[in-house]
């Protein structure tokens, strides 16, 4: 397997590493949208995520990786091993980070007939697909503007009920399929139908550095690594395992952390100024504002807490205003500092 560029080596581009990281904290933040000019680093960080998560517990002898903590009903395997055996053994497994291609059937999405054993056996047998792999884990789709109508359709129905239903071929199979969804693309060579971006708890946006250091310092990290990935990475190593001590601690406080009635109010009060359709927006803010402040060590959630997530949380959910040709990040920027000023 080849190695990731470290997380922690990346220059700049300090609010997708942000979203990323709330993400690994609490999934039910919903998931990241990256998007940006091409080079940037869009598909470099989340590849880095993946070396840099901590491993799960896996019930041993499960496809679908469940947590083997988690009660009856996870998965018709685990049941069956539960029913079976008074103790389930379970084990270690890196936390999967899985590619969808733009290019995939619908079949090696969602699974489907092993064809091998139905013709050498005679037994009909689920094939499990990517949404099975990326269960407790992260699916990434670069270019996810460009996806077929048919898989976003897919998306859209597995992303909001945390489950992948088969019906075909004879085969009735329903299998837990809750993943982050992480996406990535170029604005410029399409817009996301606005079903699928609303599945975006985060929306980042990057662009080219502009400072001449940093863009130096960025050929320079990107030179190194590809004449010596593991070098480069085992340089890395100690600055990305704080990260993940980091996410460890960040994950177990988080439950914990308050969220007091007064910033409730701040983000309630910010949405209503931006106008955003429903009230995804102040949950996803609320959520994304309590993981940063697990993050940061802190017990109870801020107004800067709000301050540094309300762009990324808040951008994609605005109405298209005619009048005002200012990008989306630009007016939810504005709009926070007139509601929450610090």
């Amino acid at each position: 397997m080849a190695l990731a560029f470290p997380f922690s080596a990346i220059v700049g581009q300090d609010e997708m590493k942000r979203a990323i990281l709330i993400a690994a904290v609490d999934p039910s933040v919903g998931g990241v949208l990256v998007l940006g000019d091409r080079g940037t680093g869009k598909s470099t960080a989340v590849r880095a995520l993946a070396a840099l998560l901590p491993k799960m517990k896996a019930t041993v002898g499960c496809r679908y990786a469940c947590d083997p903590a988690a009660p009856a009903g996870a998965c018709t395997e685990c049941d069956a091993l539960k029913a079976g055996s008074k103790k389930v053994k379970s084990h270690l497994v890196p936390v999967p980070v899985v590619d969808l291609p733009l290019g995939a059937t619908e079949d090696r999405v969602v699974g489907a007939l092993d064809l091998e054993r139905a013709l050498t056996a005679g037994v009909k047998s689920f094939e499990p697909g990517l949404l099975a792999r990326a269960h407790r884990g992260f699916l990434y789709v670069d270019e996810v503007n460009l996806l077929e109508d048919h898989l976003v359709d897919l998306l859209i129905d597995v992303a909001a009920s945390g489950e992948n239903v088969v019906e075909r071929e004879g085969l009735s199979v329903r299998h837990p399929a809750r993943f982050v969804l992480v996406g990535s693309g170029n604005p410029e060579e399409g817009e996301l139908r606005p079903q699928l971006l609303d599945r975006f708890g985060l929306s980042v946006e990057v662009s080219t550095p502009t400072v001449l250091a940093d863009r130096i310092e960025v050929v320079k990290r990107r030179d190194a690594f590809e004449r010596d990935p593991q070098g480069f990475s085992d340089r890395w190593h100690a600055e990305d395992e704080k990260v993940r001590r980091r996410i460890l601690k960040a994950r177990d406080r988080v439950a914990g952390i308050e969220v007091p009635d007064a910033v409730l109010e701040r983000a309630a009060r910010l949405c209503m100024a931006l106008g955003t359709d429903g009230l995804r927006g102040e949950l996803t803010l609320m959520r994304a504002a309590r993981a940063l402040a697990a993050l940061d060590g802190d017990a109870v959630v801020g107004e800067a807490h709000l301050r540094r997530v309300a762009p990324s949380a808040l951008r994609h959910r605005l109405r298209r205003d005619p009048l005002d040709d200012t990008g989306t990040g630009a007016r939810v920027e504005r709009v926070v500092a007139e509601q929450i000023p610090g």
